[in-house]
């Protein structure tokens, strides 16, 4: 199974997909014309949306790629449902949001804005966007914030599609084989964006398993392949974690400021600049732990925002693209790895290219080195 998810792609290197726009068509495409799995994100598309990014991806590469899907999230206990059909956060959970929009009120009147809806739905389309992958089988499809059911799974395989699900436990990724997947993705606790976490804990906040022990984990759990996500930005990481025993590794943030990337400007210069020193897990922005770098939105609001998610990110989107339209980094979502300052400014088949010239120096490296007696 190992060699049938790297038979896909030459080089063990895999493109995060990074949902808001960074994970486009070319960056995609260029990422697999180089040997590598370019990756698209569904989540916050529209179902057609989808459909015309794969239509434009296969017009760019014949390579494999992927596409990830976020799973819908449960309702919350008590959670009512309204004359349009459209579930409601649960009494509790809607105070906290309108607690927390009230405190948001001074950036919209900031940005000139108004708060988005936070009942604005639950399950980013899920439905109509598994239809889209059925119907227009792609190669790979990945999944984030839970398990699919072992149906989904095996409509995806007879389709013709691998199927990867993230886990950040060595239980989630024992969930990941039950249900019937063919490869888990680790992603340790450095890793940029969101945590993929199958439940939304938050007394686990601010916690999270590294990425090396993570992957030591869960090989001795599962027997499916892994492949390992978080903080990677060297080739000599990725000969660790394929040493720890990884089939792939997966990067998000090194790919973040390439030259195709769909990122702002303004947050591909912040991954390098001497004003963000370092990223936190928060809830400041989505409602869900997510990694980025600290600015001042992040350090005003983050220890006040909920366990509400999509609540959270359906409020605060409009506040986000407002920041991003006057280039205002201290008001943007900032998503970043804690390796953020080795980011590369280079096109992403060119990144990928050195990437895998930096994997042979490691391995050649690990092949001479001492051994026994000649280490005395």
């Amino acid at each position: 199974m190992s060699s049938a998810l790297t038979d896909l792609f030459p080089h063990p290197i895999v493109q995060a997909p990074m949902a808001g726009g960074v994970s486009v068509p070319q960056l995609a495409a260029a990422v697999s014309d180089a040997g590598g799995l370019g990756f698209l994100a569904a989540g916050y598309k529209t179902a057609d949306g989808l459909y015309q990014e794969i239509k434009q991806l296969r017009g760019l590469t014949g390579r494999p790629f992927g596409v990830n899907l976020f799973m819908p999230q449960p309702e919350y206990p008590g959670a009512s449902t309204g004359s349009t059909g459209a579930a409601s956060a649960a009494p509790p959970i809607a105070a906290a949001v309108e607690v927390y929009a009230h405190q948001l009120s001074g950036e919209a009147s900031w940005y000139e804005t108004e708060l988005g809806d936070p009942d604005s739905g639950r399950d980013d389309g899920y439905d109509a966007k598994l239809a889209v992958l059925l119907d227009n089988p792609v190669p790979v499809v990945s999944f984030h914030f839970g398990v699919p059911s072992s149906e989904v799974l095996e409509s995806l395989r007879r389709a013709g599609t691998f199927t990867l699900v993230t886990a950040t436990t060595a239980e989630e990724a024992l969930a990941v084989q039950r249900a019937g997947a063919d490869a888990v993705i680790a992603q340790g606790v450095e890793a940029g964006g969101h945590q993929g976490t199958h439940r939304d804990i938050p007394e686990n906040d601010g916690t999270g398993i590294g990425l090396l022990s993570l992957v030591g984990q869960i090989r001795e759990t599962v027997g499916i392949p892994v492949v390992a996500a978080g903080g990677i930005m060297r080739g000599s990481q990725i000969a660790a974690v394929l040493a720890a025993g990884a089939a792939a590794a997966q990067l998000g943030t090194a790919f973040l400021a390439t030259t195709e990337s769909g990122a702002a400007p303004v947050h591909k210069q912040a991954l390098t600049n001497p004003l963000f020193v370092r990223t936190e897990l928060t809830r400041a922005f989505s409602g869900r732990p997510a990694r980025g770098l600290v600015n001042r939105f992040l350090r005003e609001h983050g220890r006040y925002a909920p366990a509400a998610y999509p609540e959270i990110h359906h409020l605060t989107s409009p506040l986000r693209k407002a920041a991003a339209k006057a280039k205002d980094a201290q008001g943007m979502a900032l998503w970043a790895g804690q390796g953020h300052r080795m980011a590369r400014e280079l096109p992403a088949g060119r990144l990928v290219e050195v990437l895998v010239a930096e994997l042979a120096d490691a391995r050649t490296a690990l092949s001479v080195f001492p051994k026994g007696d000649d280490l005395r």
